[in-house]
């Protein structure tokens, strides 16, 4: 992209699924662009690691307000004032705001009219109940059909939601997700034996593994409910609590210690060694309870070689079919437990998904298609 470029606005300093997104992207946008953060945190340190100019300037109190939120109190409108008006100063040295999330997109709307820049948003959120309230949608839509000049969706379910909840087609490009391979090529057998030694997992158990942020609708809880019914299979949960919901973590280790499974429930909480622990476990589970954006950890899980139990909901489909992985129902336990049973019980079948999920991975989900998409659906605002 051209010198000054894109100024990327993310509410986050964690490292979150869009953030990993969002790292990919702006390293690959180059010096003309520039990230700004709305809170501090490793987020920034994983972007300056990849040369990424960065700045902070941090929430007040619209960081409180949620995605079930119905109506914002006046200091989140104070803030959100607050905040675009730095924002702004700063877009006048780009050409285009680029919002990576529903919160910082409602900065980026106001700074957009204030510094005259079109503004993108990146929308990686199916925008319907339970994920939002109906007032949090209707607000997102009118905004965005207001004030955005493009919405790039994560996948077509994430679309179709935002169109049928009133947003205007003309508006929307569908860009998948993008994953790079080379830290999955990068494990080998022994580091990924090392890494299963380090767990303290028996000698050959069946291990299965979630990743991701610990949240209700993220379906641990489903997880957990089906490792009661496996007697011989080990879980790890890989992940913690992004945003509050150090709670429903608590309810997990409570939930595992009633069920009888806490020896074979692992909580590893956050860790940075996410290739090796995929390349250590038998199979990749995905368990939210409702429809999934787009589902990066499914193809991460396909990347590393590993056949994936995924549900079938959202945008989850558009990345894995009965040919590449294995659909189950959300929210049901049972039929979880029967699809571990069945790659335990069948080798050869988990292999040959595996390897047809990587192939699928590599084909459809690559950084560089990420980029080019981007990159098309904002080239005339350019």
């Amino acid at each position: 992209m051209s010198e000054g470029g894109v100024l990327f606005v993310d509410h986050a300093g964690v490292l979150g699924g869009a953030e990993l997104s969002l790292l990919d992207l702006s390293a690959a946008f180059g010096a003309g662009s520039e990230v700004l953060l709305l809170a501090d945190g490793p987020f920034r340190e994983a972007l300056e690691s990849r040369g990424v100019r960065v700045h902070v300037e941090a929430l007040g109190a619209l960081k409180h307000v949620k995605k079930e939120t119905r109506i914002p109190g006046p200091a989140a409108f104070a803030d959100a004032a607050r905040i675009a008006t730095h924002v702004s100063k700063r877009a006048k040295s780009h050409r285009v705001i680029y919002a990576n999330s529903q919160k910082a997109f409602v900065v980026a709307a106001a700074a957009g009219l204030f510094a005259r820049r079109p503004v993108v948003w990146h929308l990686r959120d199916i925008l319907a109940p339970p994920h939002f309230s109906g007032t949090n949608v209707r607000a997102a839509i009118t905004l965005a059909n207001l004030r955005a000049a493009r919405v790039i969706a994560n996948s077509r379910a994430t679309a179709a939601a935002f169109t049928g909840a009133g947003g205007h087609e003309s508006l929307v490009r569908v860009v998948h997700n993008g994953i790079d391979p080379a830290p999955f090529d990068a494990v080998t057998i022994e580091s990924a034996t090392a890494a299963r030694a380090a767990l303290r997992l028996p000698a050959g158990a069946f291990v299965v593994a979630l990743f991701g942020r610990f949240h209700p609708w993220k379906g641990q809880q489903v997880l957990l409910e089906a490792l009661a019914r496996l007697p011989r299979v080990h879980a790890l949960f890989v992940g913690a609590p992004l945003f509050g919901e150090e709670a429903f973590a608590s309810a997990l280790q409570a939930q595992a210690a009633r069920t009888g499974v806490a020896d074979r429930a692992h909580f590893l909480g956050f860790r940075a060694d996410v290739p090796e622990l995929m390349r250590a476990a038998d199979v990749i589970v995905h368990a939210s309870v409702y429809p999934e954006p787009f589902g990066r950890v499914i193809v991460e899980g396909m990347l590393a070689e590993r056949p994936v139990i995924a549900t079938r909901a959202g945008g989850v489909t558009e990345i894995i079919d009965d040919e590449t992985g294995v659909l189950v129902p959300p929210n049901d336990a049972a039929a979880m437990a029967q699809a571990i049973e069945s790659l335990a019980a069948d080798p050869s079948r988990a292999a040959n998904l595996a390897a047809r999920g990587a192939a699928r991975a590599r084909a459809g989900f690559s950084v560089t298609a990420m980029v080019r998409g981007v990159e098309e659906a904002i080239r005339d605002l350019i």
